[in-house]
């Protein structure tokens, strides 16, 4: 599904982050990528989701370029096919729950009809992960996995086919990093969706089926 083909990228202050590097994601993967802070885990995941750009390097998506779309051709492979959920949830905190979750579906065209089952989709997913009840609250009423989750589901609003998660159980307790780290293999179950979780978190690396260490800019299984 995903091929990163000798991905290079550096910073001035940092040198080179990830150095001729390659990847590749088949659908339906739970891959782990592990690495300490400044490693260019979260750079690796910025790339795939056109968030940012490499130096150098090749990568495709379902056999088709995606370094050479422009910001609106990248904007609308990230909305079609790409979820994130970050270490921070991103909340806004001026909507609710329920407002949180379908914001995505404005950033993009669709019908009446697409937006209803879009809203029934969400509604299923919400009811599926616990937090249906929550939909009138806002995220300063909620509380820190309640929030993740509200994001998890944000992030699958639009039926991605590739999940990017960045240290997505970092600001958790560890009750609440062992249920989100089951939603995510859930989903995985679910819907098929490929995942890509960056974390420091052995627990969750440990549960996903291919694992990798970031180290000197590249990667390297990880048993």
């Amino acid at each position: 599904m995903l091929r990163l083909n000798k991905i290079s990228k550096s910073f001035s202050q940092r040198g080179i982050v990830l150095d001729n590097l390659d990847l590749q994601i088949n659908e339906g993967d739970t891959i782990s990528i592990a690495g300490p802070s400044g490693s260019g885990k979260t750079t690796l995941l910025n790339i795939i989701g056109l968030l940012d750009r490499p130096d150098s390097g090749e990568a495709e998506f379902k056999g088709e370029s995606i370094l050479k779309f422009n910001n609106n051709e990248a904007a609308d492979y990230r909305s079609r096919n790409i979820g994130f959920v970050f270490q921070d949830h991103l909340l806004l905190p001026h909507l609710t729950v329920f407002e949180n979750i379908v914001l995505p579906l404005l950033s993009r065209k669709i019908s009446g009809n697409e937006y209803s089952a879009k809203i029934d989709h969400v509604k299923a997913l919400m009811e599926n992960i616990g937090i249906l009840p929550l939909s009138d609250k806002y995220p300063e009423n909620i509380s820190g996995g309640e929030a993740q989750r509200t994001a998890l589901v944000r992030a699958l609003v639009n039926k991605p086919q590739l999940l990017l998660a960045d240290e997505p159980t970092g600001s958790l307790d560890k009750r609440n990093s062992e249920t989100l780290s089951d939603l995510l293999l859930e989903m995985n179950r679910l819907f098929g969706i490929s995942v890509l979780v960056a974390t420091h978190s052995d627990s969750l690396a440990q549960k996903m089926t291919i694992r990798f260490r970031l180290e000197n800019g590249r990667l390297f299984s990880s048993m």
